[in-house]
């Protein structure tokens, strides 16, 4: 999320799902920002099997290191702009020209090695066609079971999936694809379901029963 989830900071750990306005329960980070609001409602949690999508969202969980997601999210059109739709052989194409381009752009976090990150990704997600794709790797590491939380803190930051999965993408030559982001990435895609239990998008994936 983070591509996706919010920082862990920014969860309240013992808050449950609250009854918004509209008479739909979400967990507090999507409760009152109408932006992470319509992301947590439409998109977030949602299983994501193309490459460019996969390529994107880890991208954006490299920019988001440090950072609110709300801050990414808010930027993600002109993220979109500045990397070419976020297609990985235009990217992995891009030169010196390129990163200067991005390094000027104020519309998109201007941070030097997570641009060069996202290039070199970019040349790995290209490369890992030959071995089957970048989605048939990163769902390989889908788990048997996924939590069941009733309140934000029962919600892992990481998993012995999403470990292994970091270690693979780093065998492949990705960057910034630490275990904590990860499994941001996993919740972000569908991968495991962390939707509180009695919030009104849990189960909405269809990768797993309600509850």
């Amino acid at each position: 999320m983070s591509l996706q989830t919010p920082s862990i900071a920014a969860r309240h750990a013992e808050s449950g799902a609250l009854i918004c306005e509209d008479g739909l329960a979400r967990p507090p980070w999507a409760a009152t920002d109408p932006l992470l609001r319509a992301y947590y409602d439409t998109e977030w949690g949602m299983p994501v099997r193309s490459e460019q999508g996969l390529f994107e969202r880890i991208s954006l969980e490299a920019f988001q290191a440090g950072l609110s997601w709300a801050t990414i999210l808010r930027k993600r059109p002109a993220f979109r702009e500045a990397f070419d739709e976020f297609d990985p052989e235009k990217v992995a194409a891009y030169t010196d020209r390129d990163i200067e381009r991005l390094m000027a752009d104020s519309g998109i976090v201007r941070n030097r090695q997570k641009i060069l990150a996202t290039i070199s990704n970019a040349g790995a997600t290209v490369t890992l066609r030959a071995e089957g794709g970048l989605p048939a790797l990163v769902w390989s590491h889908q788990p048997r079971e996924t939590p069941r939380p009733r309140i934000l803190s029962d919600i892992p930051t990481r998993s012995r999936e999403s470990q292994a999965l970091a270690k693979a993408l780093r065998s492949k030559g990705f960057a910034f694809v630490g275990p904590t982001s990860m499994y941001a990435l996993m919740e972000a895609i569908g991968m495991i379901d962390t939707h509180l239990l009695d919030s009104h998008r849990r189960g909405s994936s269809g990768t797993w029963k309600r509850l």
